[in-house]
């Protein structure tokens, strides 16, 4: 039966098959996370210049909440494969063989730039930002006393955001690829996505100026090469519109 045709109960059957499929795999993951997330924040504290700073538990509830914190985000990152599997399932119905095809192909490479923006903003920009605060504190003979809560929601507010942006590209090649958005578009509003994008970084990063450039240059950036990644896309769906035409012009000639 066609998505178009599916009845509200039978949508709605459908996205719970989906969510449990999802809630099974999620606590499948957080088990395989239990023994991985002890390494991963002993890891996250040692970094090289998060060894300058002495982590403290300001509540006795603080470190079992970390532990829960990191392990229920890295099972979700195992897991997101499948999340993005299921949600490509569920709309796939009411998509065309190609855009089905197409849309599928993109889940790798959602995951590629994800992990690559975490990773530029672990060994990049948080390195840098924990420095340039602590010299700031040595400057003015100021004792730091952080608290291992404050620390990784500090470290989660600069590196999971460029996760997901760093999928700009990915995203935008999807949206022109549906005939959605255009390169032609992208580029005439460009001034006004720049000034969402500096906004953003400003929101990501401390107020100095040196971390607000790190991030607002990689993100201004990836919008120009989105806009790349949207042309060739676009070429790709005017030809396949301009196939589904022929198609369907032949379809509607008398027979012979």
């Amino acid at each position: 039966m066609n998505k178009n045709e599916m009845t509200v109960v039978e949508h709605i059957n459908e996205l719970r098959k989906r969510l449990i499929i999802i809630a099974v795999f999620f606590l499948l993951a957080l088990i395989a996370s239990f023994f991985l997330t002890e390494p991963l924040i002993q890891y996250l504290q040692y970094s090289s210049e998060a060894e300058r700073l002495t982590l403290n538990a300001f509540k006795i509830t603080d470190p079992i909440m970390i532990f829960i914190q990191v392990m229920m985000i890295l099972a979700l990152f195992i897991i997101s494969p499948v999340i993005m599997y299921q949600v490509w399932a569920f709309i796939s119905p009411g998509l065309h063989e190609k855009e089905r095809r197409m849309t599928l192909g993109y889940i790798p490479f959602t995951m590629i730039l994800f992990a690559g923006g975490v990773a530029f903003s672990y060994f990049v920009l948080f390195p840098y930002v924990i420095g340039f605060m602590l010299n700031i504190s040595e400057t003015l003979q100021i004792q730091e006393t952080i608290g291992i809560n404050e620390y990784f929601s500090f470290l989660f507010q600069i590196t999971l955001p460029f996760g997901f942006v760093f999928e700009l590209p990915v995203l935008m090649l999807f949206l022109t690829r549906l005939g959605i958005i255009t390169p032609m578009l992208m580029s005439k509003y460009r001034k006004y996505a720049y000034f969402i994008l500096i906004v953003l970084a400003a929101f990501i990063t401390p107020p100095d100026l040196v971390s607000h450039v790190l991030v607002t240059g990689p993100l201004l950036l990836l919008y120009e090469l989105s806009i790349l990644i949207a042309r060739v896309g676009y070429r790709k769906y005017l030809k396949a519109e301009q196939h589904r035409i022929i198609l369907e012009q032949e379809e509607s000639l008398p027979p012979n």
